[in-house]
Formats: C-alpha cells, structure tokens, sequence
C-alpha cells in the first residue's frame, strides 16, 4: 500500500456511502494521530485499537451520522505520494470559509488548520474535511 492515509480515507467515504456504523483499517501511528483530530473536531464518534481479522493490530472507527446523513460531507485527500504539499503558516488555506477543517502534519504534530495557525507552525496538508 503506497498511501496509508488515502486508503484510511477512502475507507470512511465509503463506508457512510453504504450507512455502516462502524468501519475497520490497518493500525499505525500517522493514521491514529488524524483520527485524534477527527474525533476531537466531532466528525468521528470515536476509535479504538482492535486486532484485526488476520492478527494485525487495527483500528475500529464508530462513524458519526446526524438525521441520518453522516455528518462528513466531504474529504479530499490533499497532499499524495506523488505530490506532497507543503505550506507556511500563512499559506495554509481554509475551508469552506472556516467551516470545514484541514489537517496539517507539522514538527509539532498533527493538528488542525486553526491549531497550526495558532501555533505559528506550517507543514504537509494531509487532507481537508467539511
């Protein structure tokens, strides 16, 4: 798998395409750290560590849905593997206008647009969410 991220993404667009609750995907470090944004943000119920089908450690999401619409609208994986994205502080863009979230991969961790904005720190634009 070249970009664990994109496929984590992936995974969720189409699990709420089908409705499902609760979708699974490999474990690793960069991937629970997005989530962590996620679920504080409240686009995600929440994680936890599983073991998987094989015996791999994996990470079991609870998808968040509002009347029945899951409350993701969209997400866009921004930076790929064959074309990262890096950004200053000053470039880094918001979405929708502020309603929406990019996460950026900084020194000082992954965290939100605002956060990084805060913090005085660019970095890597993983993916934006609305």
């Amino acid at each position: 798998m070249n970009d664990p991220i994109g496929d984590m993404l992936t995974r969720i667009r189409n699990a709420q395409m089908r409705g499902k609750s609760v979708v699974e995907t490999p474990a690793s470090k960069q991937r629970g750290r997005v989530l962590d944004v996620l679920a504080d943000e409240g686009y995600i119920r929440g994680y936890e560590a599983v073991t998987g089908k094989n015996g791999h450690p994996a990470y079991e999401i609870s998808l968040k849905y509002y009347e029945g619409t899951p409350v993701i609208r969209e997400l866009t994986r921004v930076s790929k593997p064959g074309r990262r994205v890096y950004l200053g502080v000053s470039d880094i863009p918001q979405v929708r206008q502020g309603l929406g979230v990019s996460i950026v991969s900084t020194s000082k961790g992954v965290m939100t647009d605002a956060s990084a904005r805060q913090a005085n720190v660019g970095g890597e634009v993983l993916c934006t969410i609305f």
